[in-house]
């Protein structure tokens, strides 16, 4: 039986060129080519969680306009459910802004939330069974903080579902909004901003993991890049290094992460064998340019595991 994760999140139409290098203030450089595609953190993690093979859900906005229409056509396209897809009148359909390093792969990213932002309590009200009846609930904060507070609050009174809190773009967070999380996936520059604590070492990261252990939250699992992953819970410590792989595009990487982990945990992984997963996933899609286009299907994944392990 499929297991239901319901992704609560953006969705963004990313407009993606490459550069020489990444430009600096006042600086204009030529690019090339443009390309336009599918994007925002939660459709991204939507996407990927379903080409992993779960039954998910899509609770998130849209505008009433051109990009909307895309955007709908592509994720039901991708398997992913959008009967609680809502569409608005009030403003536009989110973008992202996205330039690439034509040599290291690194990327620039501005996003106008638009629609994003209409993402409300209200809403999530009138989908309340499906949260609930979902294995895990996936959330990150390109979305309003209050509505993802209140979806927090509402699953963590209940036995299922697992929470997943992805604390990107990186923001200031309540350290009760936290504390609600099962799990809490921060990268190294996210969990300097949440902690307050400088991230240099790894020692640094395991500090600032076990700070917000404090707040409540079941397990840490911090992405490092070409550096790993790095989990933290009551009574495991363990740095998971990365899966060495040629970086074409970086652009959703910790989106590939995060649906990873979140299908691994569904499937009833414990946590480390889940990060494992989630690194292979994360891995796979940095070979490829683009976000939501680059997530790997479930069969790439088992093989790639399969021919690294020999």
């Amino acid at each position: 039986m499929e297991k239901r994760i319901t992704v609560i999140g953006s969705y963004n139409t990313d407009l993606v060129t490459k550069a020489p290098h990444l430009p600096k203030p006042g600086e204009t450089i030529l690019g090339g080519p443009f390309i336009m595609g599918p994007g925002g953190k939660g459709s991204n993690q939507a996407v990927c969680s379903a080409r992993l093979g779960a039954e998910v859900y899509f609770i998130g906005c849209i505008g009433n306009d051109n990009f909307g229409k895309i955007a709908k056509d592509f994720l039901l396209k991708e398997n992913v459910k959008v009967d609680y897809l809502k569409v608005t009148d009030k403003t536009h359909t989110g973008i992202a802004l996205i330039i690439v390093d034509d040599k290291t792969g690194e990327n620039m990213i501005v996003v106008a939330p638009g629609a994003n932002m209409e993402v409300n309590i209200e809403q999530i009200n009138a989908v309340k069974d499906i949260i609930l009846s979902s294995d895990v609930v996936l959330l990150q904060l390109e979305i309003p903080i209050e509505t993802i507070s209140y979806v927090l609050n509402l699953v963590s009174n209940e036995r299922n579902p697992l929470s997943i809190l992805n604390p990107a773009p990186a923001r200031k967070l309540d350290d009760k909004i936290l504390g609600k999380a099962d799990i809490v996936t921060p990268n190294r520059n996210e969990l300097e901003i949440i902690t307050g604590i400088k991230i240099e070492t790894l020692e640094d990261v395991e500090k600032a993991s076990i700070k917000m252990l404090s707040y409540g939250t079941k397990g840490v699992v911090v992405t490092l890049g070409k550096d790993g992953a790095f989990v933290v819970t009551e009574n495991k410590r363990k740095h998971i290094p990365s899966f060495k792989v040629e970086a074409v595009d970086t652009t959703g990487a910790g989106d590939a992460f995060n649906g990873g982990l979140a299908v691994a945990l569904s499937e009833g992984k414990d946590l480390i064998s889940a990060v494992t997963f989630a690194s292979a996933v994360a891995a796979l899609s940095v070979t490829k340019m683009g976000a939501a286009s680059s997530m790997p299907y479930r069969e790439e994944v088992e093989r790639f595991l399969k021919e690294y392990s020999n």
